[in-house]
């Protein structure tokens, strides 16, 4: 048995048994499975199974833009973004549920999408082929083939459905042979002059197409394919100005690009800059807790404090990227991003029975309201949650679960298996030097808790391969026990934010037990001196009534508002140089039910001191902005809970904090 610490898995060698990048991309140190390879169970698989009787599910039955005659299926009808947003998300619900009705409906999709496609190779909506602007500018409109190709790609790797190779082949001839200027052309001030904004999307979102390249390219060899790469890289926008993209959902999808090419331009500083627009980004406007940003649809000049929404869009859409750029590098970093998304702020998009989701989430949200007062740049309802509202992100929160799931775990360019991202799932996959098929249950309550078991339940024979087991940026206490036995890791490199490589004969009945501290740490914003309270991967928030009250829909599908029972302006009573004397875990369900993401159904309670800020109130139906700390208070100091914040869709989780004498401000 060898067992090492690796940054990433060694590129060396190429993986032998699945579609990985060939000569000459830059080898890719993670391959993603196939779709079904990966069954997700406990909580993760609930979420899915209230999307499939949810409002993903039968978004049929309540989006006009899914109606028999939208575009998709081979008519004169536009058919844009809004379809393929909810068909990838869709499709591969219908596979990782293997629910009939769904499927049904994936397959007719399906056929539907292929059977549209035109001699040229064109497909899709005959409306996007040819625009005709106001301006006589002529282009093809190819934004909402990006998003389509997802789902074509998840259903080959399920089926190996023999049209989609020469589909993608003959589409992205079409795209090569386009005139420039018809091809992601440049279309200025938002498609003003042109008279439609839509096709100005696409050179914005054009580096979408680059996995999709790459991956056809992996499978045929076609060198021209790698010419269409580098075309669509350079057509893609610029800068928007110092900062890469105001727009919400266009940085998420943006900021990735460079690393994403880098796989073919092997140039150092593409995945630097990709870095770079993040850490920017991040730096300036994410002063809230666990990846989320301060962008009700666009950043705006003074608009950093945790009370600005993040679109539901922007998470779905990040945690893709988190995923492609994981793969490009190898990095647990990106990982570790995703699960600050998904774990923190996915959970209090949506209703508890996901049959509705809002607009916008904050970090400091304690009412969510139906008015259209809020101080967001979006006006009209934002934070109400409805089945029936919020165009986009009603259909792109599809991918939000189904992708989280299939990413858990990858291969490894040296036949080994990645523990990626820790849920309770089943894996099946090739291994080791003669692509022997291993059968991995993972049994765990994470985030909640640091422990998981994996058991190799099945194995052709005794098989030898690596076995990688990543260990969070968080984590400073990663513990391993092999069959009953501690692995003795005295002698390793500080493991955090690395994997830890455990190579060996492995059968069937093995066990890797896996135990990671969660200890109680502080997050301190440098704007204000507010802090967030965490444990493991996880933010707390604290503990606020709800009241659901309907404010529209219908009886089956409801539309709510949620508004406050209890008090929620309070400022931390804390010791930054000993936050556990004042911060202590006082719960942690014995039990993780099957839907955990509720104020009632929280597994973990962390008690803390507070006194209330009376001055600290609501500006438009929105919570006012933070102000420096510490902060005076001649309040009474009680104890006040906090939960998890994806359990939390109302939300305190930037709190001022509460001090004493001339170094104290006045709340004004």
């Amino acid at each position: 048995m060898q067992i090492t610490v690796v940054s990433r898995p060694s590129v060396e060698t190429s993986n032998a048994f699945y579609n990985t990048n060939r000569e000459p991309l830059l080898p890719s140190p993670f391959t993603k499975l196939p779709l079904g390879h990966i069954q997700p169970k406990g909580w993760l698989k609930h979420q899915l199974d209230l999307m499939a009787e949810g409002m993903t599910g039968r978004l049929t039955e309540l989006s006009i833009f899914l109606d028999a005659e939208n575009g998709w299926f081979g008519g004169t009808a536009m058919g844009w973004e809004e379809q393929p947003y909810w068909f990838r998300g869709f499709h591969n619900l219908a596979v990782l549920t293997g629910n009939e009705r769904l499927l049904a409906e994936a397959n007719r999709w399906i056929d539907a999408v292929i059977n549209s496609q035109d001699a040229d190779g064109y497909f899709g909506a005959r409306y996007h082929k040819r625009l005709e602007g106001a301006n006589g500018q002529v282009c093809a409109d190819l934004w909402p083939h990006m998003i389509m190709l997802d789902a074509v790609i998840s259903h080959y790797e399920h089926s190996n459905d023999a049209r989609v190779i020469p589909f993608l082949t003959r589409f992205f001839t079409f795209c090569r042979d386009l005139p420039d200027e018809m091809f992601l052309p440049l279309i200025t001030n938002g498609g003003q002059e042109f008279g439609d904004w839509r096709p100005w999307w696409q050179r914005r979102r054009a580096g979408d197409f680059l996995p999709q390249i790459y991956w056809l390219y992996n499978h045929t060899g076609d060198a021209w394919l790698l010419d269409l790469a580098a075309k669509v890289f350079q057509r893609i926008d610029p800068a928007q100005d110092e900062w890469l993209d105001h727009h919400i959902v266009n940085f998420t999808q943006r900021f990735r690009y460079p690393g994403n090419f880098y796989a073919q331009s092997k140039a150092q500083w593409h995945l630097d800059q990709t870095e770079y627009w993040y850490q920017q980004h991040l730096i300036t406007w994410g002063q809230q807790p666990r990846g989320i940003f301060g962008a009700d649809e666009n950043i705006r000049t003074g608009c950093v404090d945790p009370r600005q929404g993040f679109e539901t869009c922007g998470m779905v859409e990040f945690a893709k990227s988190f995923y492609i750029l994981g793969r490009v590098t190898g990095d647990t970093i990106w990982a570790d991003r995703c699960e600050d998304v998904m774990l923190n702020h996915f959970p209090a998009s949506g209703t508890p029975d996901l049959k509705g989701l809002h607009y916008l989430t904050a970090s400091n949200q304690p009412q969510l309201d139906a008015s259209e007062l809020h101080e967001y740049q979006n006006k009209g309802r934002m934070v109400s949650y409805s089945p029936h509202d919020y165009r986009c992100c009603q259909h792109n929160v599809a991918m939000g679960w189904p992708y989280y799931a299939e990413n858990l775990w990858q291969v490894s360019a040296d036949n080994g298996l990645v523990a990626w991202l820790y849920a309770a799932s089943t894996v099946t996959a090739k291994v080791g030097s003669g692509g022997e098929e291993v059968i991995v249950e993972a049994s765990t309550d994470y985030p909640f808790r640091g422990h998981v078991t994996l058991t190799i339940a099945a194995a052709s024979a005794a098989t030898t391969f690596p076995l990688y087991l990543r260990v969070p940026g968080w984590c400073s206490d990663f513990k391993v026990v092999l069959n009953g036995e501690p692995v003795d890791l005295s002698g390793l490199e500080d493991l955090t934010g690395l994997f830890l490589r455990i190579e060996r004969e492995w059968s069937s009945g093995d066990r890797v037990g896996i135990d990671m501290g969660m200890q109680i740490s502080l997050t301190e914003w440098p704007r204000t001196g507010s802090v967030s309270v965490n444990r493991g991967p996880l933010t707390y928030s604290l503990r606020i009534g709800e009241r659901w009250q309907q404010c529209g829909g219908t009886r089956e599908w409801p539309e709510w508002e949620v508004l406050p029972t209890t008090p929620w302006n309070y400022g931390l009573v804390i010791d930054r140089e000993n936050p556990e004397a004042a911060l202590r875990v006082t719960r942690v369900a014995e039990l993780i039910g099957e839907q955990p993401w509720t104020l009632e159904a929280a597994p973990i309670e962390i008690t803390a001191r507070g006194r209330r800020i009376p001055q600290w109130g609501l500006e438009n139906e929105t919570v006012e902005q933070l102000q420096p700390s510490p902060v005076k208070s001649d309040q009474p100091e009680e104890e006040i809970t906090l939960i998890p914040l994806g359990c939390a869709r109302l939300r305190i989780a930037c709190f001022p904090t509460i001090g004493e004498g001339p170094q104290a401000w006045e709340w004004r």
